[in-house]
């Protein structure tokens, strides 16, 4: 059975975001694992205080936990199995090592969260999560609701093709769920098109095999904007961005799409890495 691992800070939005994992996993037959990663809150003054134990805010966190993991069993009657989790710790970090235990098939996050003691869903974290962890992370907007994905557009530069599409995880949510697939590439006056393109494009439709996508080429200045609009006008589901991992310095002076559609999204964006054992494989029979 799927397991979909869903953080939350208990705020609105990360609330919104179990909202929809809870009804994500009643269409799947998966069951949820909740969890929440608190910290050592620190008052700075002229010497830092402490303002609360750690078992005090391990307390209230397993209580809400716990609160949560009753409501969500109430509504769905017990259909989905909830299982919770409390974890002092750095909150992408923690999602990794849960992910490498659990092999969950998604992680579920809100985009933005509150401030203070529970600052945890702001969208640097949700984009420390995409950055890090190689399963699929789901960014769930505020006011998002789950619907079964009919349409489904892939975001690709059309570049490294082979090296960098997971098609597996791809297949998967396209085939559980009969969807329709666009593979989107935005461009503007063939600034991007080079004497490879043609090639990628054919190695993409080879590892679509079955999957029947079709090929929708979007001009737009701006990626952002041409997956958002087209996104609108042809009322997707979800989208799929593919993030390749980056150096430090890479990260400082390439504009990232999917870090930007973090912030922006309207739509459900699930974010997925290429597996490391899946690129030495690769590099060792190329």
């Amino acid at each position: 059975m799927k397991l979909l691992l869903v953080p939350t800070d208990f705020s609105p939005i990360a609330d919104n975001a179990m909202k929809y994992a809870m009804d994500m996993a009643k269409a799947t037959n998966s069951n949820l694992m909740l969890v929440n990663m608190y910290q050592i809150p620190i008052s700075f003054s002229e010497v830092p205080l402490v303002t609360i134990s750690l078992d005090e805010l391990r307390k209230i966190s397993q209580n809400k936990l716990a609160s949560v993991k009753h409501n969500i069993e109430t509504i769905t009657g017990g259909e989905i199995h909830v299982y919770t989790e409390s974890i002092l710790g750095e909150v992408s970090y923690e999602v990794e090592k849960l992910c490498d235990r659990l092999h969950p098939y998604a992680v579920i996050v809100g985009t933005r969260g509150v401030t203070g003691i529970g600052k945890f869903f702001l969208g640097s974290n949700t984009q420390s999560i995409v950055e890090h962890v190689n399963t699929p992370v789901l960014v769930i907007p505020p006011g998002a609701t789950f619907k079964p994905f009919k349409k489904i557009g892939l975001a690709t530069d059309m570049k490294g093709v082979i090296e960098h599409t997971p098609v597996e995880p791809i297949r998967e949510i396209v085939n559980f769920f009969g969807a329709d697939l666009h593979v989107l590439n935005v461009d503007y006056e063939r600034r991007h098109f080079t004497s490879n393109t043609p090639e990628e494009s054919l190695h993409m439709d080879m590892l679509l095999t079955g999957m029947n996508p079709v090929y929708d080429f979007i001009e737009n200045k701006d990626v952002e904007d041409g997956l958002q609009e087209f996104a609108e006008k042809n009322n997707l589901d979800l989208l799929i961005t593919l993030p390749k991992k980056q150096h430090f310095l890479e990260k400082i002076l390439e504009k990232s799409v999917t870090r930007d559609l973090i912030y922006h999204t309207n739509l459900p964006l699930m974010c997925i890495h290429q597996k490391q054992e899946e690129l030495m494989t690769k590099t060792q029979h190329s």
